[in-house]
């Protein structure tokens, strides 16, 4: 088998079929028996073993959830047999550190690591960071081979494995879902979405093709964007931070180099059947390319999307289920907007998701959860707990279709401007809580020309049950613009000024 088959692991459950694949010799065939309580065979599949790469793929007959089962694999004289295996759904977790942070990091630590024991069918695997020139047909190294959790696997340390992330959200699946559930883990700290992505799809976004290798100087184009005009690419001179050396800010401290990630963690694992995706990365691009991202994120998705559905013979649907965590906080009173530009960005310019352009997505709003005090750092905060509930609902809307859950905040939906009392109002989607009606959330671009814009704070004068009043007394001129929460800390823990009777903020616009 492939390296990071293995006891304990959990293979998708129906309506679609598991793939299985590995290694033999060349021409040989392999015969791989399902079987159940006390051997009684479930099912038999052959396959040939095809080069280059001496490798072997079956699909197994869609399965319901449940387990124990044995699989065994057999060419000629020789076998392998991996127990402890049930069928439900897979995700898969990746991006870069605040997804890396162990349970042992988080709120609450202690109390959730006592909690393990009481999930074993949540099965758990982590690959290890590997980063590679070319694409790879098998994982180079693994960290937490599939296993059942517990304390030790769960909090082995800073940042290495299991994901709280991926934990917390797989828990509550299992949770409401009643089914076994796989989770595996991807993750690097430090990497900017170029380096996850393949080169096919950054060409997508008019990006060399070849831009350059491990250790060398490479060429990322620029794309500058405002609102949603299309992007202007232009050249710039080769750019050092690309390079995998030292980067000058400590946040790029992975590798950068574009698909080197995509090469050596996610390709080798496309014949997986997946249920989902969980991502939760955009901090090194607020600092890299920040202004690419409304066309890379949108186009990683895509490209995943395809090539696990190749990958997997078709059994992993095309439009698979990702949900991603919108950016936290780093610094409180930044002036700088690259955080705000990120999130609004990472929903293609369109400020909620689902959307035209990432149909079958969600998205967990995180700028309510700062941590100024965390150890780690304050970019990596620790309440990761509200995360995963958020993503959570996300995916119950989204990748398990329930109509009736509230699965993400507020959002305007029309503003009338009131010229001769110089109000502002805003109508929102939901019904409003308002938490915080004195702070500066709202600011209207107060300018004859949209460039510069001029932007000053609209204070909250009123709030009814579906609007906001805004106060337009420091503007003379035209209005040409509203944005909300755009700052890099721009709300108090779980204190924005607005959020639904669920609980969920509104979600930053421009």
């Amino acid at each position: 088998f492939a390296s990071y088959y293995g006891d304990h692991m959990v293979l998708q459950k129906k309506p679609s079929g598991a793939v299985v694949w590995g290694h033999g010799e060349l021409g040989a065939r392999v015969t791989v028996t399902l079987s159940g309580a006390g051997g009684l065979i479930v099912m038999e599949k052959t396959a040939q073993v095809k080069g280059p790469s001496a490798t072997w793929t079956t699909v197994l007959d869609p399965m319901d959830r449940g387990g124990p089962y044995a699989l065994m694999a057999e060419q000629g004289l020789e076998n392998v047999t991996l127990r402890d295996i049930y069928f439900g759904d897979v995700w898969l977790c990746s991006g870069q550190s605040n997804m890396a942070m162990t349970v042992l990091q988080v709120a609450n630590a202690s109390q959730e690591l006592a909690a393990a024991a009481r999930y074993p069918y949540v099965r758990v695997f982590a690959a290890a960071p590997a980063r590679s020139d070319v694409e790879l047909e098998d994982l180079e190294r693994i960290d937490l081979p599939w296993s059942i959790p517990t304390a030790e696997n769960l909090g082995h340390g800073n940042f290495t494995y299991f994901s709280a992330v991926c934990w917390l959200l797989g828990r509550s699946l299992y949770e409401v879902l009643g089914s076994p559930i796989g989770l595996v883990e991807v993750a690097w700290g430090g990497t900017p979405i170029e380096a996850w992505s393949s080169q096919q799809a950054l060409q997508a976004c008019g990006l060399p093709e070849d831009m350059g290798r491990e250790g060398r100087q490479s060429s990322l184009w620029h794309c500058a964007c405002f609102n949603l005009k299309p992007a202007l690419c232009f050249a710039p001179p080769l750019n050092q931070a690309l390079s995998s050396s030292t980067s000058p800010h400590q946040h790029l401290s992975g590798p950068q180099t574009p698909s080197v990630l995509w090469n050596a963690m996610i390709h080798p694992l496309l014949n997986m059947t997946l249920r989902g995706v969980a991502w939760y990365q955009g901090e090194a691009n607020a600092f890299l390319h920040t202004d690419q991202y409304n066309c890379t994120f949108p186009a990683l998705i895509a490209d995943w999307r395809r090539a696990f559905h190749a990958g997997s013979a078709g059994q992993t649907e095309p439009l698979l289920p990702f949900g991603f965590v919108q950016l936290s906080t780093y610094h409180r009173r930044s002036a700088d907007d690259s955080f705000a530009r990120l999130r609004w960005h990472q929903t293609a310019d369109l400020g909620v998701v689902p959307n035209a352009r990432m149909p079958s997505t969600f998205m967990a709003v995180a700028m309510d959860l700062g941590d100024e005090h965390s150890p780690y750092g304050s970019i990596h905060p620790r309440d990761k707990q509200n995360v995963a509930h958020r993503l959570l609902l996300g995916a119950r809307a989204v990748a398990y279709g329930d109509k009736d859950l509230v699965f993400q905040g507020p959002y305007p939906t029309r503003a009338i401007l009131e010229v001769t009392r110089g109000l502002l109002n805003v109508t929102y989607s939901q019904e409003l809580i308002c938490r915080q009606r004195d702070a500066q959330a709202f600011e209207v671009c107060c300018s004859s020309q949209a460039s510069p814009c001029q932007w000053l704070p609209a204070p909250v004068v009123a709030v009814g049950s579906r609007t906001v009043t805004l106060a337009l007394s420091g503007c003379r001129t035209l209005v040409l613009g509203l944005r909300y929460a755009w700052a890099e800390w721009p709300c108090e823990y779980q204190a924005c000024p607005l959020y639904n009777p669920q609980g969920l903020p509104a979600p930053p616009f421009l």
